[in-house]
């Protein structure tokens, strides 16, 4: 026993001096890396890089495209889809996704018209209760999936087939025409309105997606919820041994899709000037929300990514569609460069991952 406490001691003697620095490992980090490690913490650069590229080519390619008219003309083409993307990139951050986006809008269109002109409600009435149907819409999305644990992919896919059948029997497949609401009920175009500075008309419906952009931009990433929004997308279950109501998180989100989906559906009826409820909306608002968020940088996988991508990458489609046209190319080499940039965009976050990994 005594020669043990001699030789520890003999050891503990033998370790004075020493080094008391933990092994590391030294990897020479190249440009290649450096520039990985810059697009994992600037999400939104990718898309913005793509559509500086594009607006450049296509400046060059059509003298025409470089106006105030043509870039104005772009973004009222994409403000309903911008809408919808900021509902979608909710989602999406936290690792859900929602099918459902492009049938609430109209559903919550077709609402908001029918109760004015089917039920005789004021148009101010009308639009808020369409606004609120819309929000609990989403949250009944929410609930199916916070509260029983059902993949957001079949919920949603499910409620898609559900709003649009719901559509049609309500509105009883009923378009009210666009003179009937500009003498009856005009606030229901009110996003429709447009302001004409140096005679390029801008529509009030892009100052609202912008705003709708920043103000969303400021909320994921200065406030407590928005933090919270991103670790339940990057890890519910850490998340919530953190602390954060995960389940609560996810309802409120989906509920706040659901809100901005409403709000997409106010700003149909503006942008086109009739409630119908075969606009093409129900059936691909959800593919065009869903484009702009991945080719904005967005992670399917959740809890990376950022709302200004996904305002720059509806503009990259935008452009892609307008420049095209300008430049006198068929129409469905759009299609192509678009499918090619969203294969691109997910190749580039699998690619950006491997830094988190």
């Amino acid at each position: 026993m005594a020669a043990d406490q001699r030789a520890g001691t003999a050891f503990e003697e033998g370790l004075k001096g020493a080094s008391e620095k933990v092994a590391e490992f030294h990897e020479p980090e190249g440009a290649l890396k450096r520039m990985q490690h810059w697009l994992h913490q600037t999400p939104s650069a990718v898309p913005m890089i793509v559509l500086a590229v594009a607006v450049v080519v296509f400046a060059l390619l059509s003298e025409n495209f470089f106006k105030a008219t043509t870039i104005s003309t772009i973004l009222q083409q994409i403000a309903i889809v911008g809408i919808l993307g900021c509902a979608q990139t909710l989602v999406i951050l936290t690792a859900g996704i929602d099918l459902s986006v492009g049938a609430i809008a109209v559903f919550s269109s077709v609402l908001m018209g029918q109760l004015t002109f089917r039920y005789g409600l004021p148009a101010p009435l009308a639009i808020s209760l369409g606004l609120a149907l819309g929000t609990a819409m989403g949250a009944m999305n929410g609930l199916l999936i916070s509260r029983l644990r059902l993949p957001p992919f079949i919920v949603t896919l499910g409620t898609w087939q559900i709003l649009l059948a719901s559509n049609f029997i309500f509105s009883a497949n009923e378009t009210i025409r666009s003179q009937d609401i500009a003498a009856n009920a005009p606030a229901l175009q009110f996003w429709g309105n447009a302001i004409q500075p140096g005679g390029v008309k801008v529509l009030y419906a892009v100052f609202l997606m912008i705003a709708l952009v920043l103000v969303m931009a400021y909320v994921l990433r200065h406030t407590a919820w928005g933090r919270h929004v991103y670790a339940v997308g990057d890890d519910a279950e850490a998340a919530k041994l953190a602390g954060v109501q995960t389940d609560r998180v996810i309802l409120q989100v989906y509920a706040l899709a659901g809100l901005f989906c409403a709000v997409a559906g106010w700003v149909m009826i503006g942008r086109f000037g009739s409630v119908s409820p075969t606009a093409s909306t129900g059936q691909l608002g959800n593919i065009q929300s869903i484009t702009a968020v991945v080719i904005g940088g967005i992670s399917l996988f959740g809890g990376r990514g950022s709302i200004l991508g996904m305002f720059f990458g509806a503009l990259i489609v935008g452009v892609f569609e307008m420049g095209l046209r300008l430049v006198g190319t068929d129409p469905q080499w759009t299609f192509f460069l678009i499918g090619a940039l969203i294969i691109f965009a997910v190749a580039v976050d699998q690619w950006i991952r491997k830094v988190a990994a």
